[in-house]
């Protein structure tokens, strides 16, 4: 005979218990809370259970066979038409690991008048198995029941739903009916409706809910803090922790996580040592999180040997801490040290892959990041948006079109969002190499631009010479109300340069200072000083640098001297020389193109004194050196270099060609 025929069915009558105790038989109400879950208690050795036995084989069943030969059971000796039965019944198909959703409505919608509980116990079922919405469906339901009334376990769950999904206008819906039954001053109702805001980033009426109530615990504090920090408000959140402090508040672990990442945001190295001593003499346990959290705000801070001891001492390193060491050792250029730490990970997941990628692009090494990308790929990690944005930095760096197209198909593949970041990552790829039409194509498909794509696009568009597309697309820009920043300044700069536009390109240099008010670097002078100096400007180009309210550069003097030799004007361009060869001494290019300058006006003299001066200091000529991407490949070829397996036939080629 089947065990669960085998009950001694006189067992199963037994005296019954109000149903609103059993509540908190077998779930805890912090396993409601939407900032806490704990494991769900069953209680098994509670009286009642013991008193009918059929509802202990609950636990023990596996299957849906079998539940529902239990749930015969209770309809044959009548333990389906009291409270605590079904209730315990749809609790099992809700949240446990023989759980039955479909079975579980069905259960909750023919019993007469569901408690609460039942409804609330469906509901977090769905809403912990990633069923969302059927969640929220389910809560109307028991509204058009009638027989039922929502409680405060009621709103914290569907509070959690509408944060996870951003569900920001029926958040409203739902505190509106919270402050119908005057569940606003249950304190995990207060503290989801805190939490719910927050992640909704509706801060103020958050931060007005916190302020007026009544009820407030450590929960509450860390919801607004910690809901400050991922908006983007730093110095909010550490002025909630200084009056939490006031307010003799005792910090937790999440606190003290919040204030780390906000001194992280804000850059702000002696706040977060601060902060990290506080954690010291205050006795908080240096979890692995905290741990985390602090290694990130060293690194983003600058304090690389801080983030290093941190993670020398910890005991168990999670792909978290090493990710946050892959990204300082490569930050900091120590690739070497950060492509150990990245091997020796037993699982490689895609955030680890992801910072040691992002880590060889910052350091210039695209082609390595590149070699990355496709070894993750043959590892069978499946890159995602951030993967494609640093491989599509690489490509921009290297001119590799044919990689780019393929990550841009790559993309349209898995239908990745194409978001700012990302949209912008393609419109720069193609505009850098060398495919402006197709990346003024992805920036008009794309949704959502901000001044970052702008500056892209209007950076592409000069560097292929086309100035006034440039402009126009500047014009638009401010018209929709985005303000440029200095790189914005330094394409529309370039591209007047690059027309040109001499008058264009002065008014857009005073209007940095007098109406973004943003102070021209070296680089944006030297854009000036070379517009200048190729429309023969000479006196006003060497009159800018003078007023320059810092040293010019290399690049600055390098500008005028190439507009020097271009219309042969010897005096300036011989003023420019010398500051260059103050500056480098051992650039052979500047006493070359010199030595040329006094040549091409006759004063062989000149020319050869400057000869003389390169050997007598050693300096010898730097052999040039190009590349080019063939199929997909890139080729890099040095003056004099025989390495190349196919030399032959590509001298062929350029003797053809000449």
């Amino acid at each position: 005979m089947n065990i669960f025929n085998a009950i001694n069915l006189k067992l199963i009558k037994g005296p019954l218990l109000n149903p609103l105790r059993y509540l908190l038989c077998f779930l805890h109400t912090r396993s409601l809370s939407p900032h806490k879950e704990e494991p769900t208690n069953w209680n098994t050795t509670h009286v009642f259970v013991l008193q009918n036995p059929v509802l202990f084989l609950l636990e023990q069943c596996k299957s849906l066979s079998q539940l529902k030969q239990i749930q015969s059971q209770m309809t044959i000796t009548g333990l389906i038409s009291h409270g605590f039965a079904p209730s315990r019944l749809i609790a099992f198909c809700a949240i446990s690991e023989s759980k039955n959703l479909d079975y579980c409505t069905k259960i909750l919608f023919n019993v007469q008048n569901p408690n609460s509980f039942s409804w609330n116990v469906a509901i977090r079922g769905f809403l912990e198995t990633g069923k969302m919405r059927e969640a929220v469906d389910l809560y109307k339901q028991m509204l058009r029941n009638g027989g039922t009334r929502p409680d405060n376990f009621t709103y914290p769950l569907l509070f959690k739903v509408c944060a996870s999904l951003g569900l920001r206008f029926l958040g409203y819906e739902i505190f509106g009916h919270v402050l119908k039954l005057g569940f606003d001053v249950d304190m995990y109702v207060h503290n989801a409706v805190i939490h719910v805001f927050v992640s909704c980033g509706d801060l103020g009426l958050a931060c007005n809910v916190f302020d007026e109530s009544c009820v407030r615990n450590l929960v509450s504090w860390n919801s607004l803090i910690n809901g400050f920090v991922r908006s983007g408000f730093p110095r909010e959140a550490i002025r909630l922790f200084r009056d939490m402090q006031l307010e003799r508040v005792e910090p937790d672990e999440v606190t003290m996580i919040g204030m780390v990442s906000a001194c992280a945001q804000l850059e702000d190295l002696n706040l977060g040592r601060e902060i990290h001593w506080y954690i010291s003499e205050s006795g908080l346990t240096l979890t692995v999180p905290l741990a985390n959290a602090l290694m990130d705000m060293y690194v983003k801070c600058g304090k690389l040997e801080a983030a290093e001891e941190i993670f020398d001492s910890m005991v168990n390193k999670t792909v978290v801490s090493c990710t946050t060491m892959i990204v300082g050792y490569a930050k900091f250029g120590f690739l070497d040290i950060a492509r150990k730490i990245f091997d020796d990970l037993p699982e490689k997941y895609v955030v680890p892959w992801n910072a040691i990628i992002g880590g060889y692009v910052q350091a210039k090494r695209s082609k390595e990041a590149l070699a990355l990308f496709h070894e993750m790929q043959a590892t069978g990690i499946k890159p995602d948006a951030v993967t494609t944005v640093h491989c599509l930095s690489a490509c921009s760096q290297l001119g590799a079109l044919d990689d780019g197209i393929w990550i841009h198909r790559f993309i349209e593949k898995e239908n990745f969002n194409l978001n700012v970041v990302l949209g912008t990552a393609l419109v720069d790829m193609y505009a850098k190499c060398g495919n402006i039409a197709k990346a003024l194509q992805v920036f008009h498909e794309m949704p959502e631009r901000n001044s970052l794509t702008y500056t892209a696009i209007i950076g592409g568009l000069a560097l292929h010479g086309k100035a006034l597309d440039a402009i126009s697309y500047f014009s638009e820009m401010i018209g929709v109300g985005l303000m440029p920043d200095e790189i914005t300044f330094l394409g529309i700069l370039s591209a007047c340069c690059h027309g040109g536009l001499v008058d264009e390109g002065r008014k857009y240099f005073a209007q940095m200072s007098s109406i973004f008010r943003l102070s021209p670097k070296l680089k944006h002078y030297s854009c000036m000083v070379d517009l200048l100096g190729r429309s023969g400007l000479l006196e006003e180009a060497e009159q800018l640098i003078r007023s320059m309210p810092m040293a010019a550069d290399v690049v600055v003097w390098g500008a005028l001297f190439f507009a020097c030799r271009l219309h042969g004007n010897v005096s300036i361009g011989e003023r420019a020389a010398m500051k260059l060869l103050e500056l480098d001494p051992q650039d052979s290019g500047i006493y070359v193109l010199l030595a040329n300058m006094y040549r091409d006006s006759n004063m062989w003299e000149e020319a050869g004194k400057v000869r003389k001066m390169m050997e007598e200091r050693g300096v010898e000529k730097t052999p040039g050196c190009s590349s080019i991407e063939v199929n997909g490949l890139l080729y890099e070829f040095i003056v004099r270099d025989k390495s190349h397996p196919e030399l032959e036939q590509i001298y062929d080629c350029l003797v053809s060609v000449n």
